[in-house]
């Protein structure tokens, strides 16, 4: 074989090579993480098919069945019919969600019931000028109050439901508001004879994963609380005040007409609304912090790093040392490197992550460690490449846990190992290592 294979260089390149050579399973890996977060994504449907889903609420808001005449390409008089739909002036909406886990299999699901009270007002006025400057003939004796919920299944029960302090009955509907499915209260517009619309309504709502508010009032008010001490506020708005502890947490939202880019009348036939609308949602997702596949899609992020910095550790023992070590040999400590994100992701899913990651890091370690000591022939050396291995691991769990400072940290730790080993090969002559002269002068 040509002299230069034997060089330090080539071997340089060949260990090099065998680290990116680990990206291929490891590829492999990091599919197989999103697989299995699509399995539990699809176990939280599966979940809400039966519980009900991600939660989009609204308060009552007015709809009106209205007529007016055109004339049609022959010049003839038709009668066309829509919806007028009038926001309230002000709503206050509370909400306290009691929450649960559900197991779907193996996966875990966070379900919630919320008590829901919507208390509001439509102003006379609006209604007056809002039907006056439609253009249209409002049939008022058909008019409804429309509460939107996206998942209907989610009804769990109906409370006190009150308009102008008459307690009345919500019933199904095939409507729409705001793109969503609605139950309604059916209500004379004409009767009430000018006056305006106070009402209150009671409601308890079954979800999963998230719950949201549709701001539907001139001035509108939403209180929600929660026993989850990892919220994500999340939406169009974010909470005016809030406070969060490991009991849960409490928010409130206020929003008002002049937040939103829809007012506070309209006809179902004007474009864009139901879009503008469901963008307008706010709320909170009940966010579960450092899932195992978070932790383990982390974990794999910095898997080449730590590959690449066990084989540097072989490759100084081996220069320092005036061993050798066979590609066969780092590969081999490299597949069980691999092996270990493997055995993670499936302890995870059954045990917890902290538990999970303790048993795989021991087992890699430990069988790195007994077969370093007979390749390096040095039992020493191989439960000190041990204790070293043990280090990068305890490192890493850290920088999965560090949700925020895991850049920081990382790039700190991996500033200090470059310069260890700039210090542990400060008196090495690469030019002579190929014939193993090293230098030996003292600094």
């Amino acid at each position: 074989m040509p002299g230069w294979m034997h060089s330090i260089t080539a071997k340089v390149l060949g260990v090099a090579a065998l680290a990116l050579l680990m990206l291929i399973p490891l590829g492999s890996i990091q599919s197989m993480v999103g697989e299995r977060q699509e399995l539990n994504a699809q176990a939280a449907g599966n979940v809400a098919k039966g519980w009900g889903g991600r939660q989009v609420v609204g308060g009552l808001m007015l709809a009106v069945p209205a007529e007016q005449t055109v004339l049609d390409a022959n010049q003839r008089q038709v009668i066309t019919r829509s919806t007028e739909f009038v926001l309230a002036d002000r709503m206050a909406t509370s909400a306290t969600m009691s929450i649960e886990r559900r197991r779907y299999g193996m996966y875990e699901v966070p379900v919630y019931v919320a008590d829901v009270s919507f208390v509001g007002h439509v102003d006379a006025a609006d209604v007056a000028t809002f039907r006056q400057a439609s253009g249209r003939s409002w049939l008022g004796a058909k008019a409804e109050l429309r509460l939107p919920v996206a998942d209907l299944q989610g009804l769990r029960d109906v409370g006190d439901v009150r308009v102008n302090g008459k307690q009345v009955r919500l019933v199904s509907s095939t409507a729409r508001a705001g793109g969503l499915p609605v139950v309604s209260v059916p209500i004379d517009l004409d009767a009430l004879a000018g006056q305006s619309i106070d009402f209150t309504v009671r409601i308890k709502l079954a979800g999963t994963g998230s719950l949201q508010f549709l701001p539907m009032a001139r001035t509108g008010t939403v209180d929600l609380q929660a026993p989850w001490p990892d919220p994500s506020f999340v939406g169009a708005s974010l909470p005016v005040s809030r406070r969060v502890d490991d009991r849960g947490f409490q928010a409130q939202w206020r929003v008002l007409d002049l937040n939103r880019d829809y007012g506070q009348h309209w006809n179902e036939g004007d474009a864009n609304v139901d879009t503008r609308m469901a963008a307008s949602a706010f709320g909170v997702e009940l966010f579960q912090p450092g899932s195992v596949y978070q932790q383990n899609d982390r974990a794999g992020k910095y898997a080449l790093l730590f590959i690449a910095m066990t084989f540097v550790v072989f490759f100084l023992y081996e220069v320092l040392q005036r061993l050798r070590v066979h590609p066969v040999q780092y590969l081999l400590v490299g597949a069980a490197m691999v092996v270990f994100y493997v055995l993670l992701l499936a302890l995870s899913e059954q045990l917890g992550f902290a538990l999970a990651y303790l048993m795989a890091a021991l087992a890699v370690v430990g069988i790195i460690a007994g077969y370093a000591s007979a390749v390096l022939r040095a039992r020493r050396a191989g439960w000190t490449l041990g204790v070293v291995l043990g280090l990068l691991y305890a490192v890493l769990y850290g920088l999965i846990g560090a949700e925020q400072y895991a850049l920081l940290i990382g790039a700190v730790v991996l500033l200090a190992v470059v310069a260890l080993l700039m210090y542990l090969t400060r008196h090495i002559d690469w030019y002579t290592q190929g014939s193993t002269r090293m230098n030996r002068e003292t600094p």
